[in-house]
């Protein structure tokens, strides 16, 4: 059973032994003595997963949540595997997506973890699988320790992702907070940039956060994780899930960051607002002054001045006093 999106490898006592065998000889291979088995499932059609379950033993239910679409990450322990479900995240830039379009892609990464084997289901290629082969191939000494450590090495390349992203996203904030109090900024851009932001946070959140239950069930029953029962790799996930506890942190100190942006832009708007009306209120203010001197003096009625020279400069006299008053008036109280 060759199938394209399929890859296979396998390991005895810590050494490679061989890699893309055929796929129905997965379970031969894992009745093999001291062998440690990785088996690899890109975009399976549900006959091909489906057929890979049956011959494992995999539970229906587990099989059903690899699949679907809409699971949160998780960790649920079934006889004869555990099954992990984690997503692996990125930021997509496309110039011409609208400027509130999150940018946030996902790849959804089920591992039904067995007694000596790793099975991962893909949703999608864009999760670079290559980079976990390579973290294995850096640290051979860990895959005598048995699914545990290929596991470790998927969720910390994972994780790793997930700060690559939060990274990403802590830098678009920052640049949002230079261009906040510039006066030249287009607030409307500024919201929607804020508001993009906060959506991929949000979206973040929902993947992130749950990923602490996961490597903390791992935590709990990694001894049953491993082919010999060692505890050697608690270090290893400790540290993973301390990268765990930091990113979800990060995670929110960044949505409260970026709502405090959000209203501190509108405050602004507001302010700015405020200005522009007390500016068009104090010209308003001068413009009326030679409007109502030149409509009285305009009356068909005497008045001082009337019929001669003196009525011209008496009125604009007065329109240029008082206009300087206002004007001077209005400049003292930073209304222009």
């Amino acid at each position: 059973m060759s199938t394209d999106g399929v890859r296979t490898r396998l390991w005895r006592s810590g050494r490679l032994e061989s890699e893309g065998f055929d796929l129905a000889d997965v379970s031969d291979v894992l009745a093999q003595p001291e062998v440690l088995v990785w088996v690899d499932l890109c975009r399976p059609d549900h006959r091909l997963l489906q057929t890979l379950a049956d011959e494992l033993g995999f539970a229906p239910q587990a099989v059903e949540d690899a699949i679907a679409a809409a699971e949160r990450p998780k960790a649920t322990r079934s006889p004869g595997h555990t099954l992990i479900i984690s997503y692996a995240t990125r930021l997509e830039e496309r110039p011409d997506a609208p400027v509130n379009a999150s940018r946030l892609r996902t790849t959804k990464i089920s591992a039904f973890v067995l007694p000596n084997g790793l099975v991962t289901v893909r949703s999608d290629d864009d999760f670079d699988m290559d980079e976990v082969v390579a973290r294995w191939d850096d640290a051979p000494q860990l895959l005598t320790h048995g699914p545990a450590a290929l596991l470790y090495g998927l969720l910390d390349t994972v994780v790793d992702g997930h700060f690559a992203t939060v990274q990403q996203l802590d830098d678009a904030i920052e640049e949002l907070e230079d261009g906040l109090f510039d006066g030249d900024a287009a607030s409307q851009t500024t919201q929607r940039a804020s508001f993009r932001v906060r959506k991929e946070l949000v979206e973040l959140r929902r993947v992130v956060l749950p990923m602490r239950e996961v490597v903390a069930l791992v935590l709990r029953h990694r001894a049953e994780l491993t082919s010999t029962g060692s505890l050697d790799l608690d270090g290893w996930y400790a540290d993973l899930y301390d990268h765990v506890l930091r990113v979800a942190e990060w995670t929110e100190s960044l949505r409260d960051m970026v709502t405090t942006i959000f209203e501190t832009n509108l405050a602004l708007a507001d302010a700015r607002l405020n200005t522009i009306m007390k500016k068009l209120t104090s010209w308003a203010a001068i413009v009326a002054v030679p409007t109502a001197i030149t409509g009285w003096f305009g009356q068909n009625v005497p008045y001082a001045g009337f019929g001669r020279p003196l009525g011209v400069w008496l009125a604009g006299g007065s329109i240029v006093v008082l206009v300087a008053a206002l004007y001077v008036a209005f400049k003292r109280r930073d209304w222009l």
